[in-house]
């Protein structure tokens, strides 16, 4: 069997989530972090087919939890991006990089606080040290994301709390100079206001 062979054999065992398969190429020697025409490997590939078993297989026989496609995926920003705690339960041992940009510049809480994913942000704040603050390509933190990107509702508002409980700075302004405050009040989000002045803007 050729290099490129046992390459595609390995990519379409994570695709099906066969670890049998995957144990007989990784026996054959296939690198572990070869990848298809999207720049996918095959722990990508297992994450986003929630293939488990896969992941941790993988992981085991050192697979990179770092390496990104061309959409700037890898397991780890997967796991924040599709609220797959799961995912993040199983990758967060393995010592991700946290500073990997999505590809709007955001690292992995900044997605998994504009979309609602309350779990995810909770296992983040909690067991990480994930740079609460970061600002992505177009000037928001994790925490104007929550505020502007989402409805404001119960979930939102938990994740304001607790972004603000973990170091979330409520001055920092959107690149038009607008603060957290001021955008909660422009969007008629009276509770998250009332988070906001609390934490002291």
């Amino acid at each position: 069997m050729s290099t490129n062979e046992l390459v595609t054999e390995f990519l379409f065992a994570a695709e099906q989530g066969n670890t049998d398969a995957l144990k007989a190429c990784l026996d054959k020697g296939v690198d572990i972090n070869a990848t298809n025409r999207q720049k996918r490997t095959a722990i990508i590939i297992a994450s986003l087919n929630k293939h488990y078993p896969c992941v941790e297989l993988l992981i085991a026989a050192g697979a990179s939890v770092d390496q990104q496609d061309q959409t700037c995926f890898n397991p780890f920003l997967i796991s924040c991006l599709t609220n797959d705690l799961t995912l993040l339960r199983l990758v967060l041992p393995a010592n991700p990089d946290l500073d990997r940009l999505t590809r709007f510049g955001g690292v992995g809480i900044t997605p998994a606080s504009e979309k609602g994913h309350l779990e995810v942000v909770q296992e983040l704040l909690t067991h990480t040290d994930i740079n609460v603050n970061h600002t992505n390509f177009v000037g928001w933190t994790p925490l104007l994301e929550a505020i502007v990107l989402n409805d404001g509702g119960a979930r939102q508002q938990e994740i304001v709390k607790l972004l603000l409980d973990h170091g979330a700075n409520p001055h920092m302004t959107d690149k038009y100079g607008k603060s957290p405050l001021a955008l909660a009040r422009e969007k008629g989000f009276n509770e998250i206001a009332d988070l906001l002045i609390a934490a002291g803007a």
